[in-house]
């Protein structure tokens, strides 16, 4: 996992429209980039749906949210529209900035072992550096938190 205070990895993936986004897109701009294991999932619904609610708070503070998850472009365009998110969601089916965001490993769930993504959150700042990372993210309030490092960064 890239440290603290080092450039956050680069990435091309497609949003669910189908538009293909680098880090360099987000330059100039605080960018939330969360990592979520799967759409239309109760803690990932949750996490999206909060994330949402405080977009104009997080516009606000001159940042971007941006969700990725191994789902498909479909699969993201059918979890926007079900649950009326207003989120960039990109689509990483083949792990590559799963990866090398060290987020995708093994995985335990009811005595069975997996590979699958590590809800981790980053908030990376307007030069490309990595200021936050939180691991294993419980979805409660994480947006809210998330949003106070956010507003006392970008002052």
């Amino acid at each position: 996992m890239t440290p603290i205070g080092k450039k956050a990895p680069n990435f091309f993936l497609p949003d669910q429209d189908g538009k293909v986004h680098t880090l360099k897109d987000f330059q100039g701009k605080w960018l939330v980039l969360y990592f979520y294991p799967k759409d239309n999932t109760p803690g990932c619904t949750i996490e999206a749906i909060d994330f949402t609610k405080y977009i104009p708070q997080f516009t606000k503070q001159g940042a971007v949210i941006v969700g990725v998850s191994p789902d498909s472009q479909k699969s993201h365009c059918i979890f926007i529209t079900k649950q009326k998110l207003k989120l960039i969601l990109l689509s990483d089916e083949k792990h590559t900035a799963l990866e090398k965001y060290g987020v995708w490993g093994k995985k335990k769930f009811m005595g069975r072992e997996y590979l699958g993504v590590w809800r981790t959150t980053f908030l990376i700042d307007p030069q490309g550096k990595i200021r936050q990372i939180w691991k294993e993210v419980k979805v409660k309030d994480h947006a809210q938190e998330v949003l106070k490092v956010v507003q006392s960064l970008s002052i």
